[in-house]
């Protein structure tokens, strides 16, 4: 039980180090960190033009905030993983020191014996009080090996002296990486709690304008309920086209299964003859007509015991019965899923595969809102809720398509300008608040080809909202965190 318990010790220690990022990914991460804010603040700086507190000023504040608390733990754990290289090289470095007194120790007691016996003499009385040639042989062979077990133990004390003298040298490089690195967080925290009294000055002006900002955010939610509609609407009747061509192929595909039933079941069927009688398929020519054998000359005298014709049974002459074809079973109305073509299908899942790798809808730029449900900056009590992901970008930006796809729609609605979506199979994708567009219905775009170009919101800030949405088995349609479809 015990040996087993320290085995799964053993297992999970391993499997949570293989889990912690190594110091070049964190290294990658910092600087992608450090990036992320100063295009923050460039683009901060750009709506500073009016002194008037925004929105989208807050908004870009708190996300710079988040960017810096972020960047803070990643300096943190990479001054973590550093320690723990530290605690590793000192405790290499104490073993290596051990070992090299005890190297030094064993060498000195070899001087020590070898100097007392210095006397060549010695030696050779040692070697020739030997019984015979045989023994003498092997005394010269010992003391050989002693003398090349000195030397050995001088080449490995040197061995282990630069490997002491490199390790040293490592942990001193660690230890100035760290304190550099618990520079670079202090400084980092010094800007932080400046960003945070910032924010907090804006914040504070934000709130005495509760009136302008009800009536902007009512604004706001009325062009967003708009939008969801029509994405709604576009995608109900794209779904009901695909189902009615379903239905059609259905119904072709049924028919022509009971038509070629109907020439099967008329193939088996025995065929009726002139005089009645019938022989499965073969007919017989027992009647006048055509190819029919000619009646003898003179009056016909029956034998006796003979029947005429007119004695015999007359034919059945009664109509075959129709066979009446089995009625389909009632047919269920096909999903979605069975409208999809081979070519949606592997542009859904080729989407799919994608996840969490699509190039962002503009070449820079930073979330300044996040997806779902979230509360007003400056009225706790206010619920909002974002449809996508709101990306605060440069002027004049252009809007590109994230992934291959059609083009269902391009409409224009009075607050949230031109919205462009794009079919991408069971998946669409989402460019909202744009003030032109370059793409029209049903044509065929490619990845991180321009849809239009971002516009300004009420703040004079170019902002674009992207959405992604996914078509159900039942047919409905609901969205997604795009957070989690795009590359970090």
């Amino acid at each position: 039980m015990r040996a087993a318990l320290i085995v799964l010790f053993i297992t999970m220690h391993f499997t949570v180090v293989a889990q912690q990022p190594s110091r070049s990914d964190l290294e990658k991460q910092r600087q992608q960190l450090l990036l992320s804010i100063k295009e923050t603040q460039e683009q901060l700086e750009a709506t500073k033009k009016d002194q008037k507190a925004t929105l989208s000023q807050l908004r870009g504040l708190q996300a710079k905030l988040n960017a810096r608390q972020r960047l803070i733990n990643n300096i943190n754990q990479e001054i973590g993983n550093i320690d723990q290289n530290i605690q590793s090289s000192a405790g290499e470095v104490t073993q290596l020191q051990q070992k090299l007194d005890q190297q030094q120790l064993r060498y000195a007691q070899s001087i020590r014996y070898a100097y007392k016996h210095r006397n060549s003499y010695n030696t050779l009385v040692f070697i020739f009080s030997a019984q015979d040639y045989n023994e003498a042989l092997r005394r010269m062979k010992y003391l050989k090996k002693y003398r090349d077990y000195r030397k050995d133990q001088v080449n490995e004390i040197k061995q282990t002296q630069a490997k002491l003298e490199n390790k040293i040298g490592i942990l001193n490089t660690q230890k100035s990486q760290k304190n550099l690195l618990l520079n670079t967080e202090e400084s980092q925290r010094e800007e932080l709690l400046k960003e945070t009294d910032e924010t907090n000055s804006v914040v504070k002006q934000l709130k005495g304008r509760e009136k302008e900002l009800a009536q902007e955010i009512d604004r706001n939610r009325r062009a967003a309920r708009q939008v969801d509609q029509q994405i709604n609407k576009i995608i109900q009747q794209e779904i009901e086209l695909a189902r009615k061509k379903a239905a059609e192929e259905e119904r072709k595909r049924k028919e022509e299964e009971q038509r070629k039933a109907a020439e099967l079941a008329a193939k088996s069927q025995p065929l009726p003859q002139p005089d009645g009688t019938t022989y499965g398929n073969v007919k017989l020519n027992t009647g006048s007509g055509t190819g029919a054998p000619k009646p003898a000359t003179g009056p016909a005298t029956p034998s006796s015991g003979a029947k005429t014709p007119a004695a015999d049974k007359p034919a059945d002459r009664s109509p075959i019965a129709a066979v009446k074809p089995t009625p389909p079973p009632k047919a269920t109305p096909p999903s979605y899923s069975l409208s999809l073509t081979p070519e949606v299908a592997a542009l859904s899942n080729s989407f799919e595969a994608n996840k969490g790798k699509l190039p962002w809808p503009v070449e820079k730029g930073f979330i300044a809102l996040g997806f779902g449900p979230y509360k007003h900056p400056t009225e706790a009590r206010i619920m909002l809720d974002n449809a996508g992901v709101s990306i605060n970008t440069s002027q004049n930006a252009v809007a590109r398509a994230v992934f291959a796809g059609t083009v269902s729609s391009a409409f224009f609605v009075s607050g949230a300008g031109w919205t462009v979506l794009v079919s991408h199979g069971q998946y669409y994708t989402v460019y909202s608040g744009l003030s032109q567009v370059s793409v029209q219905k049903g044509q065929t775009i490619n990845i991180k080809q321009p849809v239009g170009v971002v516009g300004e919101n009420e703040e004079g800030v170019p902002v674009i909202n992207f959405q992604v949405w996914k078509v159900g088995a039942n047919n409905k349609s609901f969205k997604l965190d795009p957070a989690g479809w795009i590359a970090r």
